[in-house]
């Protein structure tokens, strides 16, 4: 039986890859800060669940080990400190987001390379491409070849690019068989609905249902752009590049299907009967109601999916309106 170790497993994307490895016929351990997933019993995703913090080293050691000390045939690193715009675009949480997350991925890199683990992937994101390329919502610039001169508009960016680095410095310099990718905006079910760390389709969604009629808040003019890939085309898209031998990234995994956070509301709006209106919080409107400049991060981002195509051979298949529908249905 083939094993894999999932990393961040009792969170949104991990728990549901995890949960995808187990049904494949993988014996699946899970670990996460948290005593277990959210919305699923850890029983659902996988054989074992470790409740632990990945910033521990004696931890890492531990875990990465397989229990017929045979190295994992896969492994996930998804663990990280991040959050929605709210959390990572205030300045309030810098410190940790960088040391929690270096941390991790410090120990793990080193205690995959002692272990001999046989295939690690590493999950960076959208936030390390500049900032500079992003500040036309029509036209943003997400190529993986733009990624520097480096200029990511925070401090989570800046982690996620190190940490690719590191990634790469210790397949070049131990013959760690990497795998890094690039996530842009991941959604679904079974993921962070509430409580400031929630993503944008998640915020619309609870704002939409939470709405008798009148109006809901939407940060910022509202013109600002992004795309958004529901859950299922991204774990797709991640064992493919995670199983094929040739390339290891970095690539972007994501959807070119771009709208304005206006139209992600008005789209979630239209699953209703309701009356609800949008009102744009910009400006000193959001200052006075909230006492923090809106955090927005850039004007726009796209996926660009080229180089994907190129080397997998596939293309997202769940339009945004029926990802949207389905997570709008479970919140």
């Amino acid at each position: 039986m083939k094993k894999a170790l999932v990393l961040g497993g009792g969170g949104f994307i991990g728990g549901h890859l995890a949960k995808k490895l187990k049904n494949e016929g993988f014996w699946v351990r899970v670990v996460d800060i948290k005593n277990n997933h959210d919305f699923w019993n850890n029983d659902d995703i996988c054989d074992e669940y470790i409740c632990g913090d990945l910033r521990d080293p004696d931890l890492v050691s531990e875990v990465i080990t397989s229990p017929d000390s045979n190295p994992f045939d896969e492994v996930y690193q998804l663990a990280a400190d991040m959050g929605g715009a709210g959390y990572i675009f205030t300045g309030e949480n810098d410190a940790n987001v960088m040391h929690n997350s270096a941390l991790i991925n410090l120990n793990v890199v080193f205690e995959a390379s002692k272990n001999n683990v046989k295939r690690i992937f590493y999950s960076s994101s959208a936030c390390m491409y500049p900032e500079h390329n992003q500040m036309d919502s029509n036209n943003p610039n997400c190529e993986e070849s733009s990624a520097y001169p480096a200029e990511p508009d925070s401090e989570y960016g800046w982690e996620k690019l190190f940490s690719e680095r590191l990634f790469l410095a210790f397949n070049r310099n131990y013959n760690l068989d990497v795998r890094v990718a690039r996530f842009h905006n991941i959604f679904g079910p079974m993921g962070t609905w509430t409580g400031g760390k929630e993503k944008a389709p998640a915020a619309m969604c609870r704002k939409v249902a939470e709405c008798i009629n009148g109006e809901i808040e939407v940060w910022g003019d509202g013109l600002q752009t992004r795309s958004f890939l529901y859950i299922d085309d991204c774990l797709e898209a991640m064992l493919r590049f995670m199983r094929q031998e040739d390339f290891m990234g970095p690539v972007n995994i994501g959807s070119e299907e771009m709208v304005t956070i206006n139209q992600l509301a008005e789209m979630t709006i239209s699953f209703t009967d309701k009356k609800i209106k949008i009102n744009n919080l910009e400006g000193q409107k959001f200052i006075d109601k909230y006492g923090f400049p809106c955090p927005l991060g850039v004007r726009g981002r796209n996926s660009d999916n080229r180089l994907y195509k190129e080397k997998m051979g596939w293309e997202v298949s769940i339009p945004l309106v029926e990802g949207m529908r389905k997570t709008f249905k479970w919140i």
